[in-house]
C-alpha cells in the first residue's frame, strides 16, 4: 500500500527525498515551492516510510501523514446564492487544499427548503465522481434532519454533513459522518476555535477516506492512479500546455483528466504500459459530467485477474 505524506522543508537539497521516493516505487503528486520553503505532497509504500522518514530528518524537514493527498472532494451547498452563505464554503473548500485534497464546490439549483430540496440527475452523477461529498448546511436541526432523508438520495459516495448543532450520527440519515459547530457563520473562519474545528472536519475526513482505502485494498485496483498520472505525462504531451489547476487530478481509483473527451479519449485508450497491455485493458476511460473533461476508472483486480 501507498501511504499518503506530506513534506515540508527548505528548498536546499530537497530534490534528494523526491529522487528517495521514486527509487523506492512512490510517487511525487504535487510540488509547491514557497522562497526558500518547498511542499511536497506524497505516496510512500508503507514497508519504506522508516527510510524517508530518516531522510527527511536528515534534511531538517517534516514529514506527517495527509490522508487527503490524491483525493478529491466536492464540497456541496444547497445553493450558491448568499443566503447559503458561500464564505464558509470557501473556507471549507481551502482548508482541505491545504490538507492535500483537491476540491470543487457544487451550488445546488433546487437546495432550498426542508420538503422541497432535491437533487438532479447531473448533479447526483457529479458528485458521484469524486471520492468523497461534503453536504455545508445551516443551523436548524430538524432542518438538517429533514434534508438528510431526501437531498442524498443516488450519491454512493461517502457524505460528510456539516452543520451548526451537535448531532449523533444516527441523527442524521444516509449520512457517513456529521461535523458540528458550523452553520451560517457571517464572516471567515480565522478565530482560533474555528480553525480547531476545521481541523476537527479534515480530521473526520481523513478517517472516511481511510476506510475507504482499506476496502479498495481488498480488492485492489488493477493500476495505481498515480501510475496512470505519470502514463499520460509521459506519453500525452498536450497535457503541458493545459491551464486548468491539476490538468490531471488523482482520485482513489483513477483520474480525472483535463482534456477534451471526444479529441483524446482514443489516445488516452490506446497509453502503453512496459508490462504489454494498453490504457484500455486496466481501465474505463469515460466522459466527464465535469464540463468536456475525461474521467479514468481503474478496473479492479477481480476484473482483469492482476496488477501491474
Amino acid at each position: 500500500m501507498l501511504e499518503p505524506v506530506m513534506y515540508e522543508g527548505g528548498v536546499y537539497k530537497h530534490n534528494q527525498i523526491i529522487e528517495l521516493v521514486e527509487d523506492l516505487g512512490g510517487y511525487i503528486i504535487q510540488k509547491n515551492v514557497m522562497q526558500t520553503d518547498v511542499v511536497l505532497l506524497m505516496l510512500v509504500p508503507l514497508n519504506d516510510m522508516d527510510i524517508v522518514e530518516e531522510k527527511a530528518r536528515e534534511l531538517l524537514g517534516k514529514l506527517t501523514r495527509a490522508p487527503l493527498t490524491g483525493t478529491e472532494i466536492a464540497t456541496v451547498a444547497p445553493t450558491l446564492a448568499y443566503h447559503h452563505l458561500p464564505h464558509l464554503d470557501c473556507d471549507v473548500a481551502e482548508f482541505l487544499r491545504k490538507k492535500g485534497a483537491k476540491t470543487n464546490m457544487v451550488g445546488l439549483a433546487r437546495g432550498v427548503g426542508k420538503r422541497i430540496c432535491q437533487l438532479s440527475a447531473y448533479e447526483r452523477d457529479l458528485i458521484n465522481e469524486h471520492d468523497l461529498a461534503v453536504f455545508i448546511l445551516g443551523n436548524y436541526e430538524h432542518c438538517i434532519i429533514e434534508k438528510s432523508k431526501r437531498l442524498y438520495e443516488g450519491i454512493e459516495v461517502p457524505i460528510v454533513v456539516t452543520g451548526a448543532p451537535e448531532l449523533k450520527l444516527e441523527d442524521v440519515p444516509n449520512a457517513t459522518a456529521y461535523v458540528g459547530s458550523f452553520g451560517r457563520i457571517l464572516h471567515h473562519m480565522r478565530h482560533s476555535e474555528e480553525l480547531r474545528t476545521l481541523d476537527k472536519l479534515a480530521d473526520v475526513i481523513g478517517k472516511v477516506l481511510d476506510n475507504v482505502r482499506q476496502e479498495i485494498a481488498k480488492d485492489p485496483p488493477s493500476v495505481a492512479p498515480p501510475r496512470i498520472k505519470k502514463e499520460i505525462e509521459e506519453q500525452i504531451p498536450e497535457i503541458i500546455d493545459s491551464l486548468h489547476p491539476l490538468p490531471i487530478t488523482l482520485q482513489m481509483n483513477g483520474a480525472r483528466v483535463k482534456l477534451p473527451y471526444e479529441e483524446y479519449h482514443e489516445k488516452l485508450e490506446n497509453i502503453q504500459f512496459v508490462e504489454g497491455m494498453s490504457m484500455k485493458d486496466v481501465a474505463q476511460v469515460l466522459p466527464s459530467k465535469m464540463r468536456n473533461f475525461v474521467l479514468i476508472r481503474a478496473r479492479p483486480k477481480s476484473e482483469t485477474g492482476f496488477v501491474i
